[in-house]
């Protein structure tokens, strides 16, 4: 492939992916002959459209890449991994994740991160529930809790700066029965580019990504509009909040400690059934 070929990158509309990649979008920083064709979606339809091959570089779940390493390879950087940033269970006050009710309980997609970090917690604490589980975008999962459409939610993204405002009730933090654990940052999301696209251009795209988060620390409210434009309902505090949260060191480089952090979780998904064993190395650079 050459490198000025236009190639599809696909990201969620969340602040931390719009913040990361806002310099690329908006041509900010030297794209050294690439152009990128931009779509954004949530990212349970993006982790469903690269089991497709759909795009050439896109954001998934880890919990999906895991499924699809034959196809794409880990980009270093624009992930989405760290500490105090884990799915959420929550509820209507009242409920326990131990009543012996069959509860219905509504999840950002069955291929995502969220979604296996809670079955592995269930078995971890041998809490035995014949569930029904309904996946949904992880927008429409709070109100369904509150209109009593399930009973329990995973929450994840700005879910977790406003459920106590809709009046839910925290069960259990995914993300700190993780770190403590394994002692690791969690894993969420990645930026994965299809393994048939030379290494050499995948290096490039991955240094280009770098570029875009450095410019985006350096001028926080360049093209803040970009953000704002895709951030929907979202108020200024819970913008802020977001980028702060899941864009960190991690984001800038996955790090040996992030590396630790992806296989355990492919170790403990593996072991559990949830995906299976990929022998394909992880990393495209």
């Amino acid at each position: 492939m050459k490198p000025n070929q236009t190639y599809t990158l696909a990201f969620s509309s969340c602040p931390n992916d719009t913040f990361i990649f806002k310099a690329i979008a908006r041509q900010l920083i030297d794209l050294h002959g690439y152009s990128f064709d931009i779509v954004l979606e949530d990212v349970e339809t993006l982790n469903q459209k690269a089991a497709k091959g759909t795009y050439d570089i896109t954001k998934l779940s880890f919990a999906a890449f895991g499924s699809l390493a034959h196809t794409y390879a880990l980009l270093r950087t624009g992930s989405a991994l760290g500490q105090g940033c884990g799915p959420l269970i929550i509820s209507l006050p009242g409920r326990s994740l131990d009543d012996k009710t069959q509860p219905v309980i509504a999840v950002p997609g069955m291929g995502t991160t969220a979604y296996h970090l809670f079955r592995l917690y269930m078995d971890d604490t041998f809490i035995d529930m014949d569930a029904s589980i309904i996946p949904m975008p992880f927008e429409k999962i709070m109100p369904a809790v509150i209109e009593k459409k399930a009973d329990f939610g995973v929450i994840i993204h700005e879910g977790r700066f406003v459920y106590p405002d809709m009046g839910l009730e925290l069960k259990t933090d995914l993300g700190l029965w993780w770190e403590n654990k394994t002692l690791l940052p969690i894993p969420l999301g990645c930026i994965a580019i299809k393994r048939d696209i030379d290494s050499a251009i995948a290096c490039d795209i991955q240094d280009l990504i770098g570029k875009s988060i450095e410019h985006a620390f350096l001028n926080p409210f360049m093209a803040y509009d970009y953000i704002q434009t895709h951030a929907q309902e979202l108020d200024e505090d819970v913008i802020q909040q977001h980028i702060g949260l899941y864009v960190n060191d991690y984001s800038k480089d996955i790090g040996g400690k992030g590396e630790a952090a992806i296989n355990t979780f492919f170790e403990k998904t593996c072991a559990s059934g949830l995906i299976k064993k990929s022998e394909s190395s992880l990393f495209a650079c």
